[in-house]
């Protein structure tokens, strides 16, 4: 049997969405104009099909795909070179924008990044035969971490991740370790640029900068102090 399944993803335009993929390194294999507007890019074993309507508002929409694969570091990081090099800077907020490469509560590493037509790709790899949520955890900032790491991202609410991280970023009596309020922080700046809070973002960048790691404790956070150094530039 020699079944595939193909996504087709609606934009308003094709054009934005297709520079989008070829700044990625995707080479488009279609490109049809009319009478109906409709485009396949390639990268690899990756293939998406997208459709053009006027009747569609990218940032509305909720439109999504799965990309499984064996090498998600090595896609993100061909994927971030990309977006610099077309950009300028990798975008990290609006439309398009990539997200953080990030291991996930249900045995998967993953990053998402959204297209100029508002389809978010979830690019992962499994790293736990498990893939099922794990509990959150009882511990007052590893717990607070799950959740708003779940809303951030699997439920596109940064507003409600904001609000359980400025629960435990604020006055408690409660001390985070010093990797925890990193990654804390580190997700703090993220969901408010993708917010438009531009003085919570430099602030959460500006108390993460200041937080002393040994090389160890940096070497776990390696991925959130990737993601610092892209928010800061």
């Amino acid at each position: 049997m020699g079944e595939t399944t193909v996504p087709i993803l609606p934009c308003r335009n094709l054009e934005p969405v297709l520079g989008f993929y070829t700044a990625l390194g995707f080479e488009v294999t279609f490109h049809q104009r009319s009478p109906n507007p409709y485009a396949v890019v390639r990268h690899g074993g990756i293939e998406l099909h997208f459709f053009a309507t006027k009747r569609y508002e990218p940032a509305d929409s909720f439109s999504t795909c799965l990309v499984r694969t064996d090498d998600v570091d090595g896609l993100y990081e061909t994927f971030r070179a990309g977006l610099k090099s077309a950009y300028g800077r990798v975008p990290t907020r609006g439309l398009p924008r990539i997200g953080a490469l990030r291991d996930t509560s249900f045995g998967t590493r993953q990053f998402l990044m959204t297209d100029p037509g508002g389809n978010c790709v979830r690019v992962g790899q499994p790293v736990d035969d498990d893939q099922r949520h794990r509990p959150a955890p009882e511990e007052t900032f590893a717990r607070a971490l799950h959740h708003a790491s779940l809303l951030a991202d699997s439920r596109d609410d940064p507003q409600a991740a904001a609000k359980v991280l400025d629960r435990v970023l604020g006055p408690t009596d409660e001390r985070p370790t010093p990797v925890q309020l990193l990654r804390l922080l580190a997700l703090r700046a993220d969901v408010a640029g993708r917010l438009g809070d531009e003085e919570t973002a430099a602030a959460a960048l500006d108390r993460a900068a200041g937080i002393p790691l040994t090389e160890p404790e940096r070497a776990t956070v390696r991925d959130d102090l990737a993601r610092l150094e892209e928010l800061r530039g």
